[in-house]
Order: C-alpha cells, then structure tokens, then sequence
C-alpha cells in the first residue's frame, strides 16, 4: 500500500503514531502495555500497532526527558524481544524534537540478527524515513494471504536447490554442446570450448538483468533484439549487435558511445568490470569468429524456460534460476571429479570462514584497542569488556539446535537413567519431535542437552574470555561478533574493527598505510569459499556504519563542546558512502576490492567467479538509473598454477643467485633489487588501481588497466625465464619455452600480490577445498621441481596446497580448509601431519563421515575440516561425525571439540574424539603398554592365523579365527578383500578375534583409523597386555570369544553374485548386528580389566548405537 507522503510526513512531527501506521501502513491496531527493566531504572512501552505479531511499541522518555543511550536501547530491546520476538520500537524525547527508530533484522541461513537505526529530526523533512516505511508498508502488504502452509513450503524449496540445480545443468550441458556447432573459425578445439563458455556467461549475465528491466526497461531484451537483428539480415546478430552491446554499450558511457550505437542498443547501462572488455581470445581470432543465429535462437528458448531472479530467497519453484546456481553449474560443467575439485556447499563454506575471518578481526581489533577485550572487574566493579556480552545472555550465542527441546523436562522413562545405567533401556529409541533434532534417539537427546548446561554455565560465569574459545564451544561466533560491533562503548574498538576489515589510508605525514583484511582461497573455482568470506563480512562492514552513525548522532545531541576533529574520520566516511546511490552496493563493492583474491588453474573457474560476484552487487540495485560501474576485479581473482611459480622473495633470490646447475653465480649485480623495484611498482599501481574504484571515482579507464597488465607482465616474462631453467627447457627455444608456459601456467605469488606477500608478511586468512588428485595423475599436464615440497612423499596435490598455503599465510593469520580424513590418519601422510603439528598456535579438526550422508556430492570418502589460527599450541577434535540427510542443516551448529593432545600419540594419526566421555576411556586404555603387535608371530605361527576383511562394510568390520569361505566359478580361494595376521597360538588368537568383535575395539578403530581399510597398524597398536591379565578374565573372555564365533558362523549365509564379465563369485557373508549381545559380553568382560565406570561402559557399548542397529544389513 503506498504511502500518502505529506501525510506520513505530518504524522511523524506530530508524533502520532497510530495513525501513521494504522491508516497509513495498513498495521492493525494493538493495545498493549509492556514495562521492562535495565540496570535498576524501568521503561515504559506502548503497543501501538501490529502486523502479523510484529508490534510496534514507542519507548517513553527517561525522567530526564532524555532519550536513553545506545547501550542502554540495545539492552531494552533484549528484553521486549523476551515478550515479543519480533518488533520495532520507537524512541522519543520530552521536548518531541528526536525520533530514534530501532527494530531487528531476524538472521536465517546462519546469519546474524542485526539491529538498526534511524535517527529522524522533527524539524527535517524525514525522506530516508518515510522511503524505508514505504518499505516496510510493501513487504507486509505482499504477506497479507501468507500461510504457514506457504512458508514451510518456501523452505522445503529451498532444500531442493540440488534437484533444480541438477535439471537445469542437464539442459545447459547439451545446449552448450550445441552452441558449439555453431561457434566456427576458432582452429583450437580447447578453446572453442573455452570461448562457448566465454559468451554463455555473458548471456546468463544479460538475462539476470533484463529481467530486472536494467537494458532498455525491457525483460525480454536479448529475445527481442534477435527478431530485429534477423530482419535486418542472416546470421548477423553475434557481430552487429552482441559485440557492439558488449564493447561498446557495458564498456562506454551513454555520451561517450556513437549515435548508431546508442540507437541500436536503446538504454543499456555502463558495466565496465573487465567481464565485457575483449577477451584473450577475441584478440587472438576476434575478426573471424562466428555464430550462427540459429545457436541463439535455441539457447534463449533454454533460458526462457526459467524465471531469472536476483533477489537472495531461495529457490521457490522449479523453474526458477538464481546466481547461486552458477557456481553449481560451473563445478559440473568442467567436468571437476576429474579434477578432485568439488561443489562446496553453503554450511561447509560459512563453517570454515566465519571461523577463520571473525577470529582474525577480533586479533587485530585487539592490538589496536587491547582494553576492550581485558576483563577488568573488581569487586562490585562490572565488567566493561566485549565477553561480558557472553555472560549477560549465553543462550543467545549458543545455536538454536543445541537448545531445542532443553526447556522441556524429560519423560520419567528417560530421567530415570540420568544416574542409572542400568534404567536406560528405552535411550536407544527415536525421540519425538518436541524434544529431538531429525532422526536423533533419546541418547542424543541427553547428551545434546548435558553439553547445552555446561555451555550455559561456562557462558554465565565469564569463563569464555578469548575469541578461540568460541570455536572450541561451537558458539554463534558471527552474532557475537555483531553484538560487539553495536555495542561499542568507545570509538577506539569501533575504530579498531573498522580498520581490520577496510584498513586505514595516512592522512598525516608520520602515519603508515594499513591494508584491511585479505582474504585468499588458492583453489578458488567459481568463488563458493569468497562468497561466504563476503557474506561474512557484509553485516560487519554495516554494523560499523551504523554504529559511526550512532556516535556521531549522540555526540551532536549531547551539546558538548568539542574539537572539530572529534569522530571526524567518522564523518568522512558515511560522507564518502553517503554519496553513492546505493549504500550496500558500495558496501559490497569495497569488500570484493579491497578484501578478496582468489586463484584457479581453470580460467572457465575464475571467469565464473567474477560473474556470479557481479550479480550479487547487480541484486542491490532496484532502479536502471542506479546502476553504478562494475569493479575491474582482473587483479584480484586469478588464473594461474597455485603451485607453480615462486612464492617468497628466498625463492626468487634463489632463482636469481643461482645458475641452472644449481652453483651459486660468481656476480650478483643488481638483478635482485631491481626486481624487487619494479614488483614495488606493480604493487604502487595495483593499489593505485583498487583505489580508484573506491575512493577516487568509481571506475578504472583501459589506460589504467593496461598499464599495470605490461607492467605486471614484463615481470612474469622475467621470473618465468628463470623457472623454467630450473625444468631444463630453454627460455629462447621458443616452441618448447611456450608448451611450458601452456602446460604448467606458472603463478608468481611474490610479484603478483607483492603488497600482501611480500611487504604485508602474507595473507590474513586462507580459506578453501584444494583438490583431492594423487600427483601421479596430473604429471602428464605438469610438474613440480622436486625437493619444492616438504609433502611431496605424501604424492598428493591437496598436501602441496596446504603447504603453499602455509608459506602464503600471515603469521599471525587464520587458515581453514577441508581435506579427506585419510590426510589425518594414513602413514603416507606423515609429513602432512607433521606440517599441521609444526605449525605454531591451536588447531581444530572435524572429522565427518560419508555414510549414511555426505558433506557433499560426488565424494565418497570422509572428510576432515582443518582450521588454525594463533593460539595456545592445542589440538581440538571432534568424534566422527555421522548423520542422515534430514539431519543436515543441525550438524555443524552441533559440532563438538574436545583437547586432543594427550592423544597424538602415533605421529601419522590426529583421533577423532569430541567428548569428554572419549578421553577418559582413551586414558584407560592406554594405561596397558603392551600393544597387540607383542603378541605377532614374526617366524612361525603355532595355527594362530587370524582373517579379516580389509575393505568394505560400514558399521563393522569382520575378524574371525577360521578362514571364511569363498570361491570363483566353482574354484575355492582367498578372497581379494581377504588379509592375515598370523599370531604366536591359538589361545592367543581367540584372546585377539574376541577384543577385535568388542564394541571397545570397534571405538578404538574409528579414533585412530582411515575407516576406509583395516590396515595391520590399526590392529597390531591396540592396547593390552594379555600376560598381566587376571586367570579369570582370560578363561571369560577365550569362552566369549568361541561363543560369538560359533554364532556369526551360524548366522553366516553363502551367497552368490554374478559379475559383469560371467563370472561367478560365492561368498560367506555375515550378519554381526544378530550377534551384538555376545559382542556386549565380551566388552563387561574388559571393563575390570581397563577400570571402566558404568557411565564409560555404557558408552562404549551404544557407540555409533544408531547406526550399527539402524536395520537389517546386506550383511557384511
């Protein structure tokens, strides 16, 4: 419902606020008296209207006739949010000069709740007020017939981007296939390919904007212009009117084009953003390329099957196409598996950065302001810094899936065994839905809502005092960090945050240059890791506006006198932003220019990047005349080699100093420093270049632009010469020199971010998902010098990555990255390890299965997340991690760590435990020194032959003391999953089959091992020294051990199977789930041997209960 201006206007100064939103805004009316209490004084607020249970209260003044301040505001909003969850609250002073507006932005999708506020003068006209009420009138009249039917449903949709994502990749893989066809006079079948991608994305482009009416008000433009263009002649419609459009209509503005052009393309907008300037390829074969208008015809009538929308909802229909799907499409398209690169969902991609970006700002906030994070209370004292925010209301950090259910009180059934083990009897059963996350039994019930009280209670007596422990205590880091920001007491801490995320530009002659925050991912792909890092940082960057504001408003209402130059670097700013037409839009601007830099292999990867980030700054604009120049972002994300080139200025000295022989030369003369110079040139330039787009006019010319590319270029040219000496090949045979340059892409770290590697230490945080390829795969494309890699035994790329990485990285930096589990527990990746535990500072790891659910599609193994930061020097771990898919948006809200040092106790293995509960059983275990190796038969084996099975099966793994059966067409043999361990007896093998079936070594394999394989290690290390154990024991654990034996055997079946080549295979397969009481039997057998409790006993029996019994297996 539109507003009726002058008299909203009128209402506002006059203070009568019932009219304005009843007759105005269409509110309903609300009587409604509510009195909250802060820091001794009460407020009182009036209800005068709601909408769809939002209230709008007004706050009366203080006795004072003052309005309360702004720590004072944010804490009365707390506590109406008690009573009202949403609302928007009214501030107004005695003398009815001063309005101050304030209501909340509610997070989804693991975003923070925001609060914001409006300042309005009686005396002002009040137009920025009256548009955002127009706003709020709109939106609220959109939802008049909404439903919850309706908003279930949207949420569901959301869920299903997958399922969309998959149809619309179909389609999009054929029609680029056909493109193809038509795509003629490009000679390289490679870059054909390349060049179909090139201008599919350039259309995608176009479509997300002419459906929001940005190219001549008109939502079917490109359709449109393909009709005209063919009546003007065949086949012309690529070179008449694409290239004009992309040439000279994004890339010029309207006066600066020809009449003929603007005529022929109508009203299009100047884009700039290097996405529409020539491409390489056009360079090489522009005049000659050609596409027939049947290749368009066909690819709009593809797009014109979906709704393009750039707004950030999710999906609601099928056939709807939002950016996001770019990045999916991208991931797909080129064909990535190949690659050992995958789709890096949201969930994954927001863990790793929000708990590497938030920890850093909060380090570098603290060097600046080192008092607001010092917990100064004494005696009747109160504590005045950031955790006391933690104390004064836990529940709010803590995530709403570890708090559901906790306020109802348990089922007596289930209280009973709180104490009493032996009264858990229904703890294994599923949970009704009051109580219990998706799928969660009784026992995870119970255990969610014991961490839950001993977060709360960590929480609420100021025991969490540093950034890191909010990882370790899974906590809402991101609305902490929120809530620090609004409610700076001081601009020193707000002064301080603002300069870690944007940095600080001298304006005296005795002050340095500060760079903000910089952001990496070294194996970018099409940008899913900086869209979280720019998601992350967005309502940051705002709240520091906001909070400026603030201030500022506060400083002129108190009449104080001050110096001119007080918070003046507050009003520079918002002056600077207030000049832009859209605030967020330069918001998100200023981010990807000044905080975000990516590299890729794939120049398809970078291209896809760069267009899905200009689609999400185009989603702010609502108006065609708003449009504002694209940011020329070529500099900041880049294709090139992550692991080819040098990195460091040592390696570039050692490249110059040395002869391709590898003996010091006997002259040094200037090479060094004059490389070093002109890389301070090329950095000079590219800040010079990032600058301009954000401080001096908005945009770069060509000239700019290509003036740092020669520039950055003859360096390149300088340092490739010599790197490629170093792979033998001879800079000035030029065929060969240039097929190096082709295959291996060399990316020079050091001249290419000069002012972050070099002058800067390194890169703030590294975030990412490198590719999971074995060496061996790719050394047909590329090399790499050997001894480069301290990792290179490990002959995995992903640990070349996390090295370069490491050498990339600020020593006072955060890094986060995601690896397969192997990389933590296989001895081929010893020296990986290594480079994890020689890193200075704490570290955590997740570890997370890949059964019955996935991380993420197409990676069938288990993953681990690493991240590390400045520290205390621990290790934090989780278990590992499982879940069915319905449980998936509450897994990492309920990731749990627990300090695993005392556990690192083989040097290729990090465990994987996140209880308390795990290390008091590990630190029992561990008390017998003897492992099981002690009891090997290294020369003969009196008939202790033990069988396991060394792959397959999920929840159990097979180890029996007979040979189970097993032949290929009618042929008995050993199977070839089938492997041995001979043992000195076979006493001593039935001890060992009968610890091998224990739930407490089922417990111990998923700690310590790949749980892809049974390797020898994972059962020669188990802890326990049968010659120390009791006579007793012995005799009841060699019976136990016969009785399950006899009992798998009888439950055994012979089954057959086919394979595709005829032949035919007979197995004994084996069901262990139908014989788990005799393994429970032997595990109360060992529970006086390893001293364990009831509570420990209890755990080790229902470990990975759920999943173990979940149903009747295929056997395995």
């Amino acid at each position: 419902m539109p507003l009726d201006v002058t008299r909203a206007r009128q209402y506002l100064r006059d203070l009568n606020f019932k009219a304005l939103f009843i007759e105005e805004l269409g509110w309903d009316q609300h009587p409604y008296l509510l009195d909250v209490y802060v820091d001794g004084n009460t407020y009182s607020l009036t209800s005068i209207s709601q909408k769809r249970g939002m209230v709008a209260f007004v706050c009366a003044p203080m006795d004072d006739g003052r309005i309360p301040d702004y720590p004072t505001r944010r804490k009365i909003e707390r506590q109406v949010a008690r009573s009202v969850h949403e609302h928007l609250i009214i501030y107004t002073d005695q003398d009815k000069k001063i309005q101050i507006w304030q209501w909340v932005k509610r997070g989804e999708a693991g975003k923070p709740t925001q609060c914001r506020e409006h300042t309005y003068y009686c005396h002002q006209p009040g137009d920025s007020l009256i548009q955002k009420l127009n706003a709020i009138a709109f939106s609220l009249d959109e939802e008049e017939g909404l439903t919850i039917v309706d908003v279930t449903g949207r949420v569901r949709a959301g869920f299903d981007l997958d399922r969309v994502t998959r149809r619309f990749y179909d389609r999009f893989k054929s029609e680029h296939d056909m493109f193809l066809k038509f795509l003629k006079c490009i000679p390289d079948e490679e870059m054909q390919r390349w060049y179909a991608s090139v201008m599919l994305n350039r259309l995608m482009f176009i479509y997300f904007i002419q459906k929001k009416g940005f190219l001549d008000s008109n939502i079917n433009y490109l359709g449109d212009k393909l009709t005209e263009s063919k009546q003007r002649g065949k086949d012309c419609f690529y070179k008449d009117f694409l290239c004009p459009l992309f040439f000279e209509g994004f890339a010029k503005r309207e006066n600066e084009r020809k009449a003929a052009i603007n005529q022929l393309l109508g009203k299009v907008p100047f884009l700039n953003g290097g996405i529409f300037q020539p491409h390489q390829l056009e360079e090489l074969y522009g005049k000659g390329i050609q596409i027939a208008d049947l290749a368009f015809e066909k690819l709009f009538d593809f797009f014109d099957q979906y709704h393009w929308h750039l707004d950030e909802r999710p999906l609601r229909a099928d056939n709807e196409i939002n950016p996001d799907v770019l990045g999916y499409i991208f991931e797909k398209y080129v064909n990535q598996k190949q690659m050992g690169a995958y789709y890096t969902k949201e969930d994954i991609t927001e863990y790793i950065s929000k708990s590497t970006v938030i920890p850093y700002l909060f380090d570098a906030a603290r060097q600046k302001c080192k008092i607001a994070f010092d917990v100064r209370a004494h005696g009747n004292a109160p504590d005045t810094s950031v955790w006391r925010l933690l104390q004064a209301d836990p529940d709010r950090y803590i995530y709403d899936a570890v708090k559901k259910g906790v306020d109802l009180p348990l089922p007596h059934e289930i209280a009973m065994g709180l104490d009493d083990v032996a009264k858990r009897t229904e703890w294994n059963k599923p949970a009704p839905g009051e109580y219990a996350l998706p799928t969660e039994i009784w026992r995870e019930v119970v255990a969610r809502r014991k961490r839950y009280e001993e977060i709360r209670t960590k929480l609420a007596n100021g025991e969490i005092r540093d950034i890191n422990d909010l990882i370790t205590y899974n906590l809402n880091i991101r609305q902490f960090a929120q809530d620090v920001i609004e409610n700076c007491e001081g601009p020193e801490l707000l002064r301080a945050f603002w300069h870690a995320i944007v940095g600080r530009i001298p304006e005296k002659a005795n002050e340095k240059f500060e760079s903000g925050i910089t952001i990496l991912d070294p194996t970018c792909g099409s940008g899913a890791f900086l869209f979280a890092a720019l998601n992350i940082l967005d309502p940051l960057y705002e709240a520091c506006l906001d909070r400026m504001e603030v201030f500022l408003d506060e400083l002129e209402r108190s009449g104080e006198k001050h110096r001119p130059e007080k918070l003046s670097d507050f009003r520079k700013v918002l002056e600077r932003i207030g000049q832009h037409p859209n605030r967020r839009y330069f918001i998100l601007k200023s981010i990807i220019v000044n905080n975000l830099y990516g590299v890729d292999i794939m120049e398809e990867a970078i291209e896809i990047c760069k267009l899905r980030l200009f689609l999400k700054l185009v989603a702010q604009i609502e108006r065609a005349e708003d449009v504002e120049p694209l940011p020329d972002i070529d500099f900041n994300i880049r294709a090139g080699n992550t692991l080819v080139g040098y990195a460091t200025y040592d390696e570039v000295k050692g490249a110059v100093t040395r002869s391709s022989t590898g003996q010091l030369k006997m002259q040094f003369d200037d090479t060094m420093k004059r490389i070093d110079e002109k890389a301070q040139d090329v950095d000079r330039l590219f800040g010079r270049f990032r600058q301009q787009q954000t401080e001096i006019g908005g945009e770069v010319t060509l000239t700019d632009k290509q003036k740092l590319r020669n520039s950055l270029k003859a360096l390149e040219d300088e340092l490739n010469r010599y790197l490629v000496k170093e792979y033998g090949v001879d800079p000035n045979k030029k065929a060969a020199y240039d097929k190096w340059l082709a295959s291996h892409k060399p990316f020079h770290w050091f001249i290419e971010f000069y002012g972050i590697v070099y002058n800067r230490g390194g890169f703030d945080v590294i975030i990412g998902n490198p590719p999971y390829v074995e060496y061996s795969k790719i050394r047909d494309d590329y090399t790499i010098i050997r001894g480069q890699y301290k990792t290179e035994a490990t002959s995995n790329l992903y640990s070349f990555i996390l090295e370069r990485s490491k050498s990339l990285l600020l020593s006072g930096g955060s890094l986060g990255i995601i690896l397969p589990l192997s990389a933590f527990c296989t001895q081929r990746m010893v020296p990986l390890i290594k480079l994890v535990k020689g890193k200075s500072g704490a570290k955590w790891i997740a570890h997370f299965g890949w059964r019955p659910a996935k991380l993420f599609e197409g990676v069938n193994i288990p993953l681990s997340i690493l991240l590390f930061k400045p520290g205390q020097p621990r290790i934090y771990t989780t278990t590992f991690v499982k879940w069915y898919r319905d449980y998936r948006p509450a897994v990492f809200p309920t990731l749990q760590y627990v300090d695993s040092n005392e556990f690192l106790r083989f040097d290729y293995v990090i465990p994987k435990i996140g209880d308390p509960i795990e290390r008091d059983i590990l630190s029992k275990v561990f008390t017998k020194q003897t492992p099981l190796g002690h009891y090997q038969a290294h020369f003969e084996s009196r008939g202790g032959t033990l069988f396991y099975r060394n792959t397959g099966g999920l929840y159990w793994r097979i180890f029996t003391d007979f040979q189970p059966f097993f032949s290929q067409n009618g042929h008995r043999m050993s199977s070839s999953t089938e492997s041995t361990i001979e043992f000195v007896d076979k006493e001593i093998l039935s001890l060992v089959t009968g610890i091998l079936n224990s739930n407490l070594y089922w417990f111990f394999y998923v700690v310590f091992s790949s749980f892809h394989h049974v390797n020898p290690p994972d059962i020669l290390e188990f802890p326990i020294d049968f010659d120390q154990m009791e006579i007793t024991t012995r005799r009841q654990l060699l019976l136990s051990s016969k009785k399950l034996m006899d009992d798998m055997k009888r439950k055994s079946e012979i089954r057959q199977r086919i394979h595709k080549g005829g032949g035919i295979s007979r197995m004994q397969t084996f069901f262990p789930s139908l014989s788990k009481s005799l393994n429970d039997e032997i595990d109360f057998i060992l529970k006086k041997y390893y001293g364990f409790n009831s509570h420990e006993i209890d755990f080790i029996i229902n470990y990975d209960i759920k999943y173990r019994m979940a149903e009747d297996r295929e056997g395995d």
